[in-house]
């Protein structure tokens, strides 16, 4: 048994996920998701530890369940998609990139504040900033991200996954897709219901139910600790 599922998880000699389709995306989502996760995770230790000496470890991540930020992996899937294969000179990579970035943080930020009345980041005070959901040189770091995604990151992230064992890559993307569409659907539904219980909504169907009980305010502080409602605090 063992012997005929490992060679059918590595014996198919057919190229996984070449060039740019649907499960190469996917990884590449996921990769940047968990980047992007500890990124941000690393990035505020830092500036806590320099404000107070404290060494403090905060999750800053989209989704409950696995270190996943996921508006750096739909930035990555976009930038992808729209930059790859192009002949842009770097400059024109750097303004697209902040063009993209920018706009998927200002529309991330924008849906989350319209379907949950919450938000996750707020630069209203900071320099040149566009409806405190990002500010122009936040943008300009986007770009510099994507033009160095596009010029040195791409090509190495793509060549070791088209390495992967077909049958194995395939066999992963199933199940990390399954994983992330019951972990997204779950942790934003659970933020809906929250503030919905902020607003003296009673729950009426079961699942409302179920998310009252194990997904209380809590529980949700602690994997959206920056997180904070626009209204009814």
């Amino acid at each position: 048994m063992k012997k005929s599922l490992k060679s059918y998880l590595f014996k198919n000699k057919k190229i996984f996920a070449k060039r740019i389709c649907f499960d190469k995306l996917f990884i590449i989502f996921i990769i940047g998701s968990v980047l992007g996760a500890f990124y941000e995770e690393i990035l505020n230790l830092i500036l806590v530890y320099s404000k107070t000496g404290n060494i403090i470890w905060e999750y800053r991540r989209g989704v409950i369940y696995g270190p996943f930020n996921v508006i750096y992996g739909f930035g990555a899937i976009i930038i992808v998609s729209l930059l790859i294969d192009k002949n842009h000179k770097w400059y024109q990579t750097i303004l697209y990139g902040a063009l993209l970035g920018g706009g998927i943080e200002y529309f991330i930020g924008f849906l989350q504040e319209t379907f949950t009345n919450s938000i996750s980041w707020d630069y209203s005070h900071k320099f040149l900033n566009i409806n405190g959901r990002v500010t122009i040189p936040y943008m300009f770091l986007w770009g510099l991200f994507s033009f160095l995604f596009v010029k040195y990151l791409y090509p190495f992230i793509s060549s070791k996954i088209e390495k992967i064992p077909y049958n194995l890559g395939k066999l992963l993307v199933n199940v990390l897709f399954v994983f992330m569409v019951i972990n997204m659907t779950i942790s934003w539904t659970a933020i809906i219901r929250q503030n919905l219980r902020k607003n003296n909504i009673p729950a009426i169907t079961p699942y409302g139910k179920f998310l009252d009980k194990y997904y209380d305010d809590e529980f949700l502080k602690k994997y959206f600790p920056n997180m904070s409602f626009v209204k009814g605090d």
